[in-house]
């Protein structure tokens, strides 16, 4: 059975991790969801009622979904990863390439790419001749052609 004191000290835990000191919560994210899980835990286990124990297969159960959490957590940041490696490579790719784009009011353009910008959004930009297009705005692309010049006869 849980009493106020277990519910008074469950909710000073939890104000504690996320306590900043401005009064406001931080954005959760996997870090503070396992020190908050670690925290209750031991909160709970240190509270409880001798005369009724925590049920040993619940705490197994908990643990084993902080577990999976932080293995989709990991798996999250690395397909993030690779997909910003995927999307500069590409980007890469188009280097001297033409692309097609619709610019903002809808017109079709299209140019050859003479260089690539790496954003700290990690999307990548394209500077063709004086515009700049993001990697997603980008259409098509082709093979530049390149001018030819008549062969003497």
């Amino acid at each position: 059975m849980t009493t106020t004191t277990d519910a008074t000290s469950a909710a000073a835990a939890t104000t504690s991790i996320y306590s900043n000191g401005t009064g406001t919560a931080p954005k959760a994210n996997q870090e503070y969801n396992s020190q908050l899980f670690l925290k209750l835990l031991v909160t709970q286990l240190a509270n409880q009622d001798p005369s009724s124990p925590m049920d040993s297969s619940q705490m197994v159960s908990q643990t084993a979904q902080l577990a999976s959490m932080e293995q989709m957590t990991a798996l999250n940041a690395t397909t993030t990863s690779t997909n910003q490696a995927q999307m500069q490579s590409t980007a890469t790719a188009m280097l001297g390439r033409n692309v097609s784009w619709t610019d903002s009011d809808g017109a079709a353009k299209s140019g050859t790419v003479s260089s690539i910008t790496f954003s700290t959004t990690g999307k990548p930009q394209l500077t063709v001749g004086s515009s700049t297009v993001g990697l997603d705005a980008v259409t098509g692309v082709t093979t530049a052609t390149t001018p030819t010049t008549p062969s003497p006869s």
